[in-house]
Formats: C-alpha cells, structure tokens, sequence
C-alpha cells in the first residue's frame, strides 16, 4: 500500500511540472518558406536562460526523430531543461515536417543555408526580452551549424553534443574505409575532387545515392568546413559532451574538438549513445535504442548541461 502512495505521489509531482510547462508555436520567415518551430517554457516566462537545439543530419524533426526512427531525444532534452527553468527552442529542418515548405531544389542547398537559419533563430531569441542569454546546442551535424552560427551571433554559450571534431570529407573516408576495396577505391578519388570544390558528372551507380551530382554542390559546401578551426573561433564558454558508446561519433572526436579549444570544458558520459541513451557497446542494442521513444535520456546529461548554462 505504502509503495502505491509513493508512486502516486510521483505521477502526481510530475504531472504538476508538466502543466506548469507551456508550449509556444513559433515561425521563421525566410525567402524560401517558413520554418516552424516550438518554444517551451518553464513555469517562470521571464528573465531566464534560453537553449537553441540545433538537430543532427538527415531529415531529422525538432524532437530528435526521422520517418525511419522515432526515439524523441531532442524533445527530452527540451522537457529536462524545462523542468529546470530553461527555456528551449527546437525547430524543423527547412524541408523536413513542418518546415517542409521551406525547403530547397536538392542542387540549389548549401550548408550555409542551415548556418543561416540557425542565426536567424538566435537572433529572434535575443531579441526576445524575455531571455537573459541565449545559448546554442547543436546535436551531430548541428554541432557544427551551431559552432559557426555561435560565431556570427551575439550567442552567450555553445554547447557541441555528439558533434565530429574532423572535416565531413575525412569522416566519409574513415566511414568508407569498412566497405570492398571496389567501392573504397571508387569513392576516394570523388570525394577527393569534391573536396576542392569540383564536380562530377558521370558518377558510378554503386555510388550514385551518395554522390549523384545533384547533392554534390551540398556536399562541396559542407566539406568545406573543419570543426576544429571553426571551434577554436568561438570566444564564448564552450562545453563539449560526448557519450561513450556511440557508434557513429568517438570520443577521439570530442578530444580533438577540446585540443582545439583548450578552453572548452569536455565531458565523456559512460554509456551513452549518439542519441543520448544510456546502452551498451553492443551495436545490435544500440541501434534498438534508436527506435525506442520513451526510453529516458543518459541519466546525469541534463544536470551537466543545466549548470554549465547556470555557471556565471
């Protein structure tokens, strides 16, 4: 009886934070089509700290999700700090959900176009009188947009989650390094050319879904930029998270990114994942996890971010 009025009184207390949340729909207009995303509010609205979540590759939604996986861990980073007293703000990628009208002919996108909208949401937050600093958190890919949107905006703290500490060029040679000599020797000299900026025409059909010549001017801009330069730019307080039982991004990766900025404060969480689960180094379970949306983020990941958004 006695653990039923526990458990009561838990459902209860946490019922109690979820209404005191409040959720706001928020819009970016740009040339090309709005962008929409959702801002959550603690119970305090005024005078607090707010988090841009900036989210990773691929058609990935404002809560961490795509139409192949659904395991919302943006949105729980967004409900944890809410729960703390920081405002969140996540948004949908320009061409994903409901930012699908916002989206670019696949040969006319540059990955400046995600650094742009991300400076415009920072610029719209610090605008906002509600908030007495604005901080960026950028998952995976969004790392480094939110790196270099951290750099061209008044942004008070950045925080990298997961994000590579190489060019996107190397990466792809150490993610191709795995597959037949066939293919490996195929892709290098294209990636090689598209590193200095020129293009394919005749591109080999065992390769055509990565490299088809209507994705290289993408894949050109994004190669372009180095996370370790681009890191040891920021002059803000830099905090730098990476699980260690990720099985897309390493923790060398969160090391270079921390030799780059001496300064920037790293912390190497045990056991969790790429999307912020806490498993095992079993690649079979990983990925499970990347299907399982009510599995609660890596136990202490919120307090660490919570008191480097807090530190003065």
């Amino acid at each position: 009886m006695r653990n039923k009025i526990i458990g009561f009184l838990v459902f209860i207390f946490f019922s109690l934070q979820l209404l005191a949340q409040k959720e706001e729909s928020i819009t970016l207009s740009t040339k090309t089509g709005n962008i929409e995303g959702t801002l959550l509010f603690p119970e305090k609205e005024n005078n607090i700290p707010v988090a841009l979540i900036i989210s990773g590759s691929g058609p990935t939604d404002r809560d961490g999700n795509n139409p192949y996986m659904k395991n919302n861990s943006l949105k729980m980073i967004a409900t944890g700090l809410s729960e703390k007293g920081i405002a969140t703000l996540r948004y949908d990628k320009r061409g994903i959900a409901k930012s699908k009208n916002a989206g670019l002919k696949e040969n006319d996108l540059r990955f400046e176009n995600y650094i742009d909208d991300a400076k415009q949401w920072v610029e719209l937050l610090k605008n906002d009188i509600r908030f007495n600093q604005v901080v960026v958190i950028g998952h995976s890919e969004g790392s480094l947009i939110g790196m270099i949107a951290s750099q061209q905006t008044n942004v008070d703290k950045y925080i990298s989650v997961a994000g590579v500490g190489r060019p996107a060029a190397d990466i792809l040679r150490t993610q191709l390094a795995g597959q037949p000599s066939v293919v490996l020797d195929t892709a290098l000299p294209i990636i090689d050319k598209l590193e200095k900026g020129d293009t394919i025409t005749e591109v080999p059909q065992m390769l055509n879904s990565l490299f088809r010549p209507s994705v290289q001017p993408y894949i050109i801009s994004w190669f372009r930029y180095d996370p370790q330069i681009e890191i040891a730019k920021l002059k803000i307080s830099v905090l730098i998270i990476q699980g260690n039982t990720d099985i897309q991004v390493t923790v060398s990766e969160a090391k270079l990114l921390k030799e780059a900025n001496p300064k920037a404060e790293l912390e190497i969480i045990d056991g969790m994942n790429h999307i912020l689960k806490e498993v095992e180094m079993d690649r079979q379970k990983n990925i499970q996890t990347y299907s399982q949306p009510d599995l609660p983020l890596e136990e202490g990941l919120i307090d660490i971010i919570f008191e480097f958004i807090n530190l003065i």
